[in-house]
Protein backbone atom coordinates (compact mmCIF):
# COMPACT_ATOMS: atom_id res chain seq x y z
CA UNK A 1 0.00 0.00 0.00
CA UNK A 2 1.45 3.83 -1.17
CA UNK A 3 1.28 5.39 1.81
CA UNK A 4 2.58 9.13 0.21
CA UNK A 5 0.29 12.07 -0.20
CA UNK A 6 -2.30 12.29 -2.60
CA UNK A 7 -0.79 14.08 -5.95
CA UNK A 8 -2.55 17.66 -6.62
CA UNK A 9 -4.20 15.64 -9.77
CA UNK A 10 -5.45 13.18 -7.51
CA UNK A 11 -6.51 15.27 -4.80
CA UNK A 12 -8.37 17.58 -7.15
CA UNK A 13 -10.21 14.53 -8.60
CA UNK A 14 -11.17 12.90 -5.08
CA UNK A 15 -12.45 16.03 -3.83
CA UNK A 16 -14.50 17.46 -6.75
CA UNK A 17 -16.16 13.79 -6.51
CA UNK A 18 -16.73 13.93 -2.60
CA UNK A 19 -18.34 17.76 -3.03
CA UNK A 20 -20.13 16.83 -6.04
CA UNK A 21 -21.47 13.66 -4.44
CA UNK A 22 -22.43 15.38 -1.47
CA UNK A 23 -24.00 18.49 -3.23
CA UNK A 24 -25.99 15.70 -5.55
CA UNK A 25 -26.97 14.26 -1.86
CA UNK A 26 -28.12 16.92 -0.70
CA UNK A 27 -30.11 18.39 -3.88
CA UNK A 28 -32.07 15.17 -4.56
CA UNK A 29 -32.59 14.79 -0.51
CA UNK A 30 -34.36 18.45 -0.69
CA UNK A 31 -36.22 17.28 -3.95
CA UNK A 32 -37.83 14.13 -2.14
CA UNK A 33 -38.53 16.22 0.74
CA UNK A 34 -40.79 18.58 -0.77
CA UNK A 35 -42.18 16.80 -3.63
CA UNK A 36 -42.96 13.52 -1.19
CA UNK A 37 -41.55 13.91 2.47
CA UNK A 38 -39.70 11.16 1.95
CA UNK A 39 -35.72 10.61 2.37
CA UNK A 40 -33.32 9.62 -0.17
CA UNK A 41 -32.88 5.91 1.52
CA UNK A 42 -36.68 5.38 1.53
CA UNK A 43 -36.96 6.39 -2.26
CA UNK A 44 -33.83 3.69 -2.68
CA UNK A 45 -35.98 1.37 -1.16
CA UNK A 46 -39.00 1.87 -3.21
CA UNK A 47 -37.43 2.40 -6.53
CA UNK A 48 -35.19 -0.51 -5.94
CA UNK A 49 -38.79 -2.63 -4.67
CA UNK A 50 -40.56 -1.24 -7.93
CA UNK A 51 -38.11 -2.57 -10.20
CA UNK A 52 -37.56 -5.38 -8.53
CA UNK A 53 -39.49 -8.74 -10.41
CA UNK A 54 -42.95 -8.92 -8.91
CA UNK A 55 -42.54 -5.11 -7.03
CA UNK A 56 -40.42 -7.28 -4.54
CA UNK A 57 -37.27 -8.21 -3.28
CA UNK A 58 -36.31 -10.76 -0.06
CA UNK A 59 -34.87 -8.71 2.87
CA UNK A 60 -31.52 -9.45 2.27
CA UNK A 61 -31.25 -9.04 -1.31
CA UNK A 62 -33.07 -5.55 -0.97
CA UNK A 63 -30.32 -4.32 1.58
CA UNK A 64 -27.79 -6.12 -0.54
CA UNK A 65 -28.82 -3.43 -3.85
CA UNK A 66 -29.45 -0.30 -1.73
CA UNK A 67 -26.24 -0.84 0.69
CA UNK A 68 -28.22 -0.32 3.49
CA UNK A 69 -27.07 -2.57 6.87
CA UNK A 70 -29.67 -5.12 7.77
CA UNK A 71 -30.63 -3.06 10.91
CA UNK A 72 -31.16 0.31 9.09
CA UNK A 73 -33.31 -1.24 6.43
CA UNK A 74 -35.67 -2.80 8.92
CA UNK A 75 -35.97 0.59 10.63
CA UNK A 76 -36.77 1.90 7.24
CA UNK A 77 -38.79 -0.82 6.08
CA UNK A 78 -40.73 -0.64 9.69
CA UNK A 79 -41.56 3.34 8.88
CA UNK A 80 -42.51 2.66 5.15
CA UNK A 81 -44.51 0.04 6.35
CA UNK A 82 -46.50 1.73 9.16
CA UNK A 83 -47.19 4.60 6.02
CA UNK A 84 -48.59 1.70 4.14
CA UNK A 85 -45.96 1.92 1.02
CA UNK A 86 -44.40 -1.19 1.89
CA UNK A 87 -45.64 -4.76 3.32
CA UNK A 88 -43.42 -7.74 4.50
CA UNK A 89 -44.64 -11.04 3.93
CA UNK A 90 -42.79 -14.20 4.94
CA UNK A 91 -41.19 -16.47 1.88
CA UNK A 92 -43.03 -19.94 1.75
CA UNK A 93 -39.27 -21.31 0.18
CA UNK A 94 -37.33 -20.37 2.98
CA UNK A 95 -38.46 -19.75 6.61
CA UNK A 96 -35.81 -17.83 7.09
CA UNK A 97 -36.37 -15.29 4.60
CA UNK A 98 -39.00 -12.22 4.44
CA UNK A 99 -40.06 -10.23 1.45
CA UNK A 100 -40.36 -6.61 1.38
CA UNK A 101 -43.23 -5.65 -1.33
CA UNK A 102 -43.95 -2.63 -2.74
CA UNK A 103 -47.92 -1.42 -1.78
CA UNK A 104 -50.01 0.71 -4.15
CA UNK A 105 -50.07 3.28 -1.95
CA UNK A 106 -46.02 2.88 -1.93
CA UNK A 107 -45.90 3.21 -6.32
CA UNK A 108 -48.00 6.42 -6.27
CA UNK A 109 -45.58 7.54 -3.70
CA UNK A 110 -42.79 6.87 -6.45
CA UNK A 111 -45.37 8.34 -8.77
CA UNK A 112 -45.14 11.12 -7.17
CA UNK A 113 -41.81 12.19 -7.04
CA UNK A 114 -40.10 10.55 -9.76
CA UNK A 115 -40.32 13.92 -12.31
CA UNK A 116 -38.85 15.90 -10.00
CA UNK A 117 -36.13 13.43 -9.54
CA UNK A 118 -35.46 13.10 -12.85
CA UNK A 119 -35.17 16.88 -13.27
CA UNK A 120 -32.82 17.42 -10.46
CA UNK A 121 -30.55 14.28 -12.22
CA UNK A 122 -30.89 16.15 -15.38
CA UNK A 123 -30.25 19.25 -14.10
CA UNK A 124 -27.70 18.99 -12.05
CA UNK A 125 -25.34 15.97 -13.57
CA UNK A 126 -26.73 15.19 -16.80
CA UNK A 127 -27.14 18.33 -18.59
CA UNK A 128 -23.11 19.28 -17.60
CA UNK A 129 -21.61 16.24 -19.69
CA UNK A 130 -21.66 15.74 -23.47
CA UNK A 131 -23.05 12.78 -24.76
CA UNK A 132 -19.23 11.09 -24.57
CA UNK A 133 -18.47 12.49 -21.34
CA UNK A 134 -21.76 10.42 -20.08
CA UNK A 135 -20.61 7.72 -21.79
CA UNK A 136 -16.91 7.85 -19.75
CA UNK A 137 -18.92 8.60 -16.82
CA UNK A 138 -20.84 6.12 -16.53
CA UNK A 139 -17.86 3.97 -17.08
CA UNK A 140 -15.55 5.27 -14.97
CA UNK A 141 -18.16 5.07 -11.24
CA UNK A 142 -19.38 1.92 -11.93
CA UNK A 143 -15.74 0.87 -12.42
CA UNK A 144 -15.48 2.14 -9.18
CA UNK A 145 -18.52 0.69 -7.67
CA UNK A 146 -17.56 -2.79 -8.85
CA UNK A 147 -14.77 -2.70 -7.15
CA UNK A 148 -16.34 -1.66 -4.31
CA UNK A 149 -18.77 -4.10 -3.90
CA UNK A 150 -16.12 -7.01 -4.65
CA UNK A 151 -13.98 -5.46 -1.86
CA UNK A 152 -17.45 -5.61 0.31
CA UNK A 153 -18.62 -9.29 -0.71
CA UNK A 154 -14.77 -10.66 0.09
CA UNK A 155 -15.30 -9.69 3.63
Amino acid sequence: MNNDALSPSELRAWLGFLTASHLMEHEVERQLKADGGMSHGEFEILISLFMADDRRLRMSDLARRTMISKSRLTYQVTQLERHGLVRRTDCDSDRRAVWAELTAKGADALAMVRPGHRQVVRDNLISQLSPEELELFGDLVNRVADRLRERRDAR
